[in-house]
């Protein structure tokens, strides 16, 4: 697979993700979990959502239960959490993994040749071709300026 978007997922509800759909468009890539300490991270990831999707921005939430079993729930109880407690409207997908012999190839991609995921809330910032452009420690907050800055510089 050479870009992002030779990569199918499983959307939250089930259905096929196909990421063609998102050729383009700039992504952001997080893995995700409910019962971490840095799931309030939902809310500033749905703020960088409203404000530059019209621009080409896609948020992509892929929750992952590899951290603690941070993220324990069914994907309808995932879903649920997301839009009543941050309003999330991106898309979510279903849960994969993020690491081990299990990785989802889509996060081997993203990886590359890197280490693995640290924890949950790291995320890869992919351009509208489809290649990973940057990543960001979990620790990093969604609208921090250097996240936002290169958010900025891929969609002009």
């Amino acid at each position: 697979m050479s870009t992002l978007f030779d990569f199918s997922l499983t959307d939250i509800q089930g259905n096929a993700l196909p990421l063609d759909q998102f050729k383009g468009k700039t992504l952001l890539v997080v893995n995700v979990a409910s019962q971490c300490g840095l799931t309030p991270q939902y809310s500033a990831l749905e703020q960088l959502y409203q404000q530059y999707k019209d621009q080409g921005l896609v948020v992509l939430g892929c929750p992952c239960n590899q951290f603690k079993g941070q993220e324990p729930g069914t994907e309808a109880e995932i879903k649920t959490f997301c839009e009543t407690h941050y309003g999330v409207t991106f898309p979510l997908t279903s849960k994969l993994e993020v690491n081990g012999d299990n990785r989802h190839p889509l996060y081997q991609f993203l990886i590359g040749d890197g280490d693995d995921i640290e924890w949950n809330f790291e995320k890869f910032l992919v351009n509208g071709e489809g290649q990973v452009v940057a990543r960001f420690s979990p620790r990093t907050v969604p609208d921090d300026p250097a996240i936002v800055a290169k958010i900025q510089e891929q969609l002009s």
